[in-house]
Formats: structure tokens, C-alpha cells, sequence
């Protein structure tokens, strides 16, 4: 496994090199509705992992957006989670990208670093743009240009297992990394349990390089160098060193992604899951025993009281000759009444102000359903939330630089502070 996300991490840095040559080169796009044909235009729609379970959603939104532009037509390719980096440099680099592209803001970021996205400050009315949350539209911007539309929102809470914190002797779930720890210790020394999984694998999960700007930890600095290289920034290295080492995390977070922290949650042998509202769907379906025990609360923070929020965008390719065409469709899956109606579907937050607005997401009552409770605590963070890892060139480079540093510290094989220090002298290095 890990052969075969080196080989495809590879693959990747080399597409976004050709890619970056073939920007270089390119003479542009031409601003149409209609093909070449001179017949409807087409625009090709890619999402990331959304079918089959929302293909009656799609298909309709399809249908409706095509009987009110009779000029434009729709072809949807959904692509595997896992697939679609690979897919969209290949597609981006060749020439022949989709019109419509479902990205996040970190790794649409850094193809925004090298031109690939059509910018929409021009493109969009001050009055289009703040119908989405400011904190989500900041998140779709790089040097001050916005590249996506914003979309579907993730603010994970914090999940915990009342029976296990019982048997702990624990009242009440933290809300701090540094009852976190406490707990942590509690739940090993009572129950023998671990209290959470939290993945330092660089290719998966940002919950650990969020949690530096959670405790107060800027990552870089305005010139783009390491920011982290302070006594602060020691003390987050301290602090999952510690845990890992006095054996309050389990072996596997250095070598498991975040599908793991479910797994070991749903077979109860984690007391503290942080995930989003819809994974209690699953856990209610394949554990539950562990759902029924199960209660939400907010996230998990640090002394900025700052909690994240995960975006999914739609960005539109430099390349487009359907641009006009394009606009319009990426604007009609993000408006309001859209947004709004897949939130439902899919058990997510939308990403617009009206659509927020809506007492499906805040309303809750004594028959209200354990998903039904936590939609409402997740909804309720976002007044709070931001995309705590800003958009920036390179953004997953400075996650392995880090994780990997801290993986050292955490095993012994180095310091903290030499750690702190290899890791910032790799970055402004790079």
C-alpha cells in the first residue's frame, strides 16, 4: 500500500510539472455557450464520489437546469475519491478538463497556483459572490483571486461513547486539546481503551496540521517561510509526541488514515470519534449499540477557540470553451434552493447564507434523532468555523514536512526541537 501512494503521489508531482509547461504554452480559451458544432453547449460535469447514492439528485438537477437553458447540455462523470487528483492533472494537462469541477479548496489551490482555473472576481456580481458564508468565499481565494464556488460544508464534531466515558468515571466530554489529554490518560488508566485515533499519515487527514492553528500556531508566515518554529510551535510537537509516547494513542496512527479512527469507534474500542454529522448514519447501521450510546458535542479546540470546517468547491478550468455555459451551471448547483436540498439529502451543511438560514438545521426537540442532534451542533459552529489550512501553493508538501517530523519525535529518533527545526529548515528549503 504504501508502494502504490508513493507511486501515485509521483505520478501526481509529475502531472502538475507538465501541467504548469503546459499552462506556459497554452494560448487561452474562448468565451462561448455554444460547441464548435454550433449546436447546444455541452458542459462536462465531474463530481468526486457521489454516485450511485445521489444519482436520482444529479439527474434531476440535470434535467431542470436543461429545460430552463434548452441552449446548454449537461454530460455528469462521477470520478472515485481516490482517482480524482490523478484524473483531473492528467485531464488539465492534455488539454481536453471537464467544464465543472468538484475539488477541494487545498488541492484546488494548488492548480490555482499555476493558472489552471478560470478566476470569477470579474466574472461574478459583488451581489452573486456574498450570497455564499464570507469565511467559505475567503477560503476559494489564492493572491486575492477567487478560483471556485464555494459549495457542500463538513464542520466535524466531536462524538463520544457514554458508555465508555462511564465506565471511565467521566461526566463530560473535552472540549479542549488540553482536557483531551486528560481524558485520554482517564480512559487508558480505567477502561484500558484508547480515548481517540487521530491519523499523522501525510497523505491523509489535516486534522493534526489544523490543530496547530487551533492552539495558536500559525503555519507559515506572510513571505510564505515556516511559522511554526517557536516556542508554540515546540509545544504542539510536544504535545502529540507525549501522547504517542506515555501510550495514549494507538500504534496505527502513524501507519492508518482516518477510515481507521471509524472502525475502531464503531467496535467500541475508542471512546471520542471526530467526524462529521452523516458518519452517525453509518455507525447507527453497522454498531448499533455504539450509536444508541452515542452523543455530539462541538469540536475539539485550542486556545483560539477556532474550529474547522471542511469545503467542497466547483472550480471551472482555464481552458473551457464553454465559459459562459459553464458559469451558469456552477451557479445554478450552489444557489440557494440547490444547496439547500442536497444539504438534506446528503446530510451536509451548504456553503450559502440563505440556504444556512433554514430551521432544518438549527430546530432540535426531545424526539429529535441522535443525526438530527448532531446537525444542529455541527450547524451551530460554523459562526466560528473557517478552512483553517489557507488555500497555498504547496499546502500538502507542508503537511509531509510536518508529519513526517513529527512521526520522528513521536518514535525517538529525534528531538522535539530538532524536529521543530528539521521540519521548518525543510519547508523554507523546498
Amino acid at each position: 500500500m504504501s508502494f502504490i501512494r508513493h507511486w501515485k503521489r509521483f505520478i501526481a508531482l509529475a502531472l502538475i510539472g507538465l501541467l504548469s509547461s503546459w499552462l506556459v504554452t497554452s494560448c487561452g480559451n474562448t468565451t462561448t455557450t455554444a460547441s464548435s458544432e454550433g449546436g447546444p453547449a455541452e458542459v462536462e460535469f465531474w463530481t468526486m464520489q457521489l454516485s450511485p447514492k445521489f444519482d436520482d439528485y444529479f439527474n434531476q438537477l440535470i434535467a431542470d437546469f436543461e429545460t430552463e437553458n434548452p441552449d446548454i447540455t449537461v454530460k455528469w462523470v462521477d470520478v472515485p475519491w481516490g482517482d480524482m487528483e490523478t484524473k483531473i492533472l492528467a485531464a488539465v494537462s492534455a488539454g481536453n478538463a471537464p467544464d465543472v469541477v468538484n475539488l477541494n479548496p487545498n488541492f484546488a489551490s494548488q492548480l490555482a497556483s499555476k493558472g489552471a482555473w478560470l478566476t470569477l472576481d470579474d466574472k461574478l456580481s459583488p451581489e452573486d459572490q456574498a450570497m455564499y458564508l464570507p469565511k467559505i468565499w475567503e477560503a476559494t481565494q489564492l493572491n486575492g483571486e477567487s478560483f471556485g464556488f464555494p459549495w457542500y460544508l463538513t464542520a466535524r464534531i466531536t462524538l463520544y461513547n457514554t458508555d465508555i466515558f462511564k465506565a471511565a468515571g467521566i461526566t463530560e466530554p473535552p472540549a479542549t486539546f488540553e482536557e483531551l489529554a486528560e481524558v485520554a490518560k482517564t480512559v487508558k488508566e480505567k477502561t484500558g481503551k484508547y480515548a481517540f485515533f487521530i491519523t499523522f499519515v501525510p497523505e491523509d487527514a489535516a486534522d493534526v496540521l489544523q490543530s496547530f492553528v487551533q492552539m495558536g500556531v500559525p503555519l507559515v508566515d506572510d513571505a510564505g517561510q515556516a511559522a511554526f518554529n517557536t516556542p508554540a510551535g515546540k509545544a504542539v510537537f510536544q504535545y502529540w509526541t507525549d501522547l504517542y509516547q506515555n501510550d495514549l494513542l494507538p500504534r496505527e496512527v502513524l501507519t492508518q488514515g482516518h477510515a481507521q479512527a471509524v472502525q475502531l469507534y464503531q467496535a467500541g474500542e475508542t471512546a471520542i470519534l471526530t467526524s462529521g454529522a452523516e458518519s452517525l448514519d453509518t455507525i447507527a447501521t453497522n454498531a448499533p449499540s455504539v450509536a444508541a450510546a452515542t452523543k455530539g458535542t462541538p469540536q475539539i479546540t485550542g486556545s483560539t477557540g477556532k474550529k474547522n470546517v471542511a469545503a467542497m468547491n466547483l472550480v471551472i478550468p482555464e481552458s473551457t470553451d464553454v465559459e459562459a455555459a459553464a458559469i451558469k451551471f456552477a451557479t445554478y448547483v450552489t444557489n440557494d434552493a440547490n444547496q439547500l436540498e442536497f444539504a438534506k439529502q446528503a446530510n451536509v451543511l451548504p456553503s450559502t447564507v440563505e440556504a444556512m438560514k433554514d430551521s432544518y438545521f438549527s430546530e432540535v426537540s426531545a424526539e429529535s434523532t441522535p443525526v438530527e442532534v448532531a446537525r444542529s451542533v455541527s450547524a451551530s459552529q460554523l459562526g466560528d468555523a473557517a478552512v483553517l489550512i489557507p488555500a497555498m501553493e504547496d499546502v500538502k508538501a507542508l503537511q509531509k514536512i510536518i508529519y513526517d517530523n513529527l512521526q520522528a519525535s513521536m518514535l525517538g529518533s529525534k528531538t522535539v526541537d530538532q524536529a521543530v527545526t528539521d521540519a521548518a529548515t525543510a519547508w523554507n528549503n523546498r
